[in-house]
């Protein structure tokens, strides 16, 4: 009993969060038609924060009835004079012929209102984190490459050469852009790469990496392997930083190879390492023999020598800072990089040369995840992950998709163009069939979600050794 309500009090927090922000993008999306529906003189039935039965509601003396429902994947404006989604939010109890026809524009506004009011929040949450910074990363700010695998794993749990050592790639280059698109971190760098769509004669995955090797630009064209239970497009690198030594316990064999506080640790072997990953390889090849570890203390370079090691590198054997410091992107920045990204992401679901499937997006399962783990990791990672999640929404909610904003938009348009509104029971129809569509995508959509989940659950707990995922 004493664990399971450890468990629950140590969850409150993320499970306030979640609701908070997730629950608050929905209420900021639906907020929208509503303030722009009583702007233009639109009748507002139901105001309802998920589908389905209400948990509890009550009326307004304007005659709205404001609802929070059972099914909390989103939400709904009921609203008769403009769009008929009965299925999905109920039927309406105003009779359509009685109420005053709406103008495009306004049916335009009503629509586009959801997605603009999801930026606008993103943009205010945008500036608080201008405000109050975010802690990054030297490893994650940086696009150089510091770890070269030897090997990555496939799907199948096959060991193959990375594609990186293949083609090339090594520790100390800079990466620029990749297929063209210039990158500016490694999240960017690696989210370019897994959206690609290049191919080569073969149909296989292809992709060009445009480097700074010594300070010459240099087109190399790598061959990315679908790899891990989710098959992403992997190379087998990892992002280079300073190995800046914080601590050698004692009695460990970098101890005994004199390494101290402060000391920057460059090659091993004679070989460039400015990743951990990297590190640990080179002195675990042949750990019954001394291993030479250059190191620069004070500005001046030094050569160091590790004996013999039993059983390689262990965690603990040495610690190196993390390089944190704060910063202050811009609202705009903060914008524009998950909306290119969305963009990116609905192109690849569409483009058959690309290797994103449903099967690897989020659904409410996989944001409702991700949300617990920003909570735990700190107010900030929620704030840059629901301005993610809004930006999102808007791209989402304006795809022309029947049920979606896009779509009544789509339907609006195309009775503008014929000079009449298109069928009610074709209107009806075709929202209904989008609809069950809708709910299976969602559902095919979280199996992957919880079996993600299931798998992080796995491997959070105590390995002998961790090591960051590998673009």
């Amino acid at each position: 009993m004493s664990v399971l309500l450890q468990s629950l009090s140590s969850n409150i927090w993320p499970i306030f969060l979640i609701v908070l922000f997730f629950g608050g993008s929905v209420f900021v999306h639906e907020l929208g038609h509503f303030l722009a529906a009583r702007a233009r003189g639109v009748h507002v039935e139901v105001f309802s924060i998920g589908f389905g039965p209400p948990i509890f509601s009550w009326k307004s003396a304007s005659g709205t009835r404001y609802q929070v429902a059972w099914f909390p994947l989103g939400g709904f404006v009921l609203l008769p004079q403009i769009a008929d989604l009965g299925p999905l939010e109920g039927e309406s109890e105003a009779d359509p012929d009685k109420l005053a026809p709406v103008s495009y524009s306004t049916k335009m506004l009503v629509f586009a209102a959801g997605a603009a009011f999801n930026i606008l929040f993103a943009f205010l949450l945008a500036c608080v984190i201008h405000k109050i910074g975010q802690p990054e990363t030297n490893e994650s700010t940086s696009t150089q490459i510091g770890y070269v695998t030897r090997t990555i794993d496939l799907s199948d749990g096959t060991k193959v050469t990375s594609p990186a050592m293949e083609a090339g790639l090594r520790v100390g280059d800079i990466v620029k852009a990749i297929d063209g698109i210039p990158v500016s971190d490694w999240g960017e760098l690696n989210d370019t790469l897994v959206m690609g769509s290049g191919r080569d004669a073969g149909g296989n995955p292809s992709t060009v990496f445009t480097l700074e090797r010594q300070g010459k630009r240099m087109n190399v064209t790598v061959h990315p392997r679908l790899s891990g239970e989710d098959r992403w497009r992997r190379v087998g690198i990892m992002p280079g930083y300073d190995l800046i030594v914080d601590r050698v316990p004692k009695g460990t064999a970098m101890e005994k190879a004199g390494i101290l506080h402060g000391d920057r640790i460059v090659s091993v072997n004679g070989l460039p390492v400015m990743n951990l990953n990297g590190l640990a390889e080179e002195l675990d090849l042949e750990p019954q023999k001394p291993a030479r570890v250059g190191a620069l203390r004070a500005g001046r370079e030094i050569d160091l020598v590790v004996p013999p090691r039993v059983g390689g590198l262990q965690i603990g054997d040495i610690e190196f800072s993390a390089g944190y410091h704060m910063a202050y992107p811009s609202p705009f920045t903060q914008i524009a990089q998950p909306l290119v990204m969305s963009l990116r992401t609905v192109w690849g679901l569409f483009n058959p040369r690309s290797d994103i499937g449903l099967s690897k997006v989020s659904g409410p399962v996989g944001i409702v995840h991700i949300f617990h783990s920003a909570a735990e990791a700190g107010i900030r990672y929620v704030l840059r992950f629901t301005i993610l999640i809004n930006v999102s929404f808007a791209v989402l909610n304006l795809l022309p998709i029947p049920v979606l904003d896009g779509g009544q938009m789509l339907f609006a348009t195309v009775g503008r163009l014929r000079g009449r509104a298109l069928p009610i029971n074709f209107i009806a129809a075709t929202q209904s069939v989008f609809m069950v569509l809708l709910l299976s995508m969602v559902l095919y959509i979280s199996f992957f979600d919880v079996r993600r989940w299931s798998r992080d659950v796995r491997e959070s707990r105590p390995q002998v050794q961790a090591a960051p995922a590998k673009p």
